[in-house]
């Protein structure tokens, strides 16, 4: 079943300034962590060098303050990251609120990285990182919806086929012919939020379920 928005309402669940949550999934993993501190170091600190030597220069304001932004890169980064990825979800003109059910639960291996090193011999070799996903398949009266795929954890075990799902549908076109992308989603059963990103604010979006569907939030008609 799909419920569509009323005007506004998308903007208020999907925000266009990062969330905390937000903040956190766009901030990545150990390995894009360490990236973002090599660039912010290295470029700040080169930059605030240049800085100096340009001391009394008509440049020298300029290379200290692109030296403090650089600096602070690991904070706006991820935050720009995030009100991209938010961004792109907002400027749909049609979207609607999702219930159906889980057609299909199953996991697939997906590698994450990839790079080389030396084994017991003195050789190089191609080391890989692996990690297992979970997909679920979507479905409601209507048929087939979408897939959302996601890094499995040990809350997720519990999903099974034919459970609740919630989540926002978005499309280009006004009769959703096309869906053009889903949001993360909510499953009342257990309790759970699932996605690869939290575009959603989830607290709006539970009572608005409760608004705009009528029922409480493990219950469905």
């Amino acid at each position: 079943m799909l419920v569509p928005l009323r005007p506004g309402e998308l903007q208020r669940l999907i925000p266009a300034v990062a969330t905390g949550n937000q903040f956190g999934a766009a901030l990545g993993n150990p390995r894009k962590i360490l990236q973002r501190v090599m660039i912010a170091g290295i470029g700040g600190v080169i930059t605030l060098v240049i800085s100096q030597v340009l001391v009394g220069s008509q440049f020298y304001s300029v290379f200290l303050i692109f030296g403090v932004i650089l600096l602070l890169y690991i904070l706006w980064g991820p935050i720009v990251e995030a009100g991209q990825k938010n961004a792109a979800l907002r400027r749909y003109p049609a979207a609607a609120l999702f219930e159906g059910n889980v057609a299909e639960v199953f996991t697939r291996e997906r590698v994450e990285d990839r790079h080389e090193q030396a084994n017991k011999h003195g050789e190089l070799e191609l080391v890989e990182n692996r990690r297992t996903w979970i997909v679920l398949e979507m479905e409601d009266e209507d048929g087939y919806l979408g897939q959302l795929s996601f890094p499995m954890s040990k809350k997720h075990q519990s999903i099974r086929a034919g459970s609740l799902i919630r989540c926002l549908v978005l499309s280009d076109r006004k009769d959703f012919s096309r869906i053009a992308a889903l949001s993360d989603a909510w499953l009342p059963g257990q309790r759970t939020w699932v996605g690869e990103y939290p575009y959603i604010l989830r607290p709006a979006f539970e009572e608005l379920c409760q608004l705009r569907l009528g029922r409480p939030n493990n219950q469905r008609s």
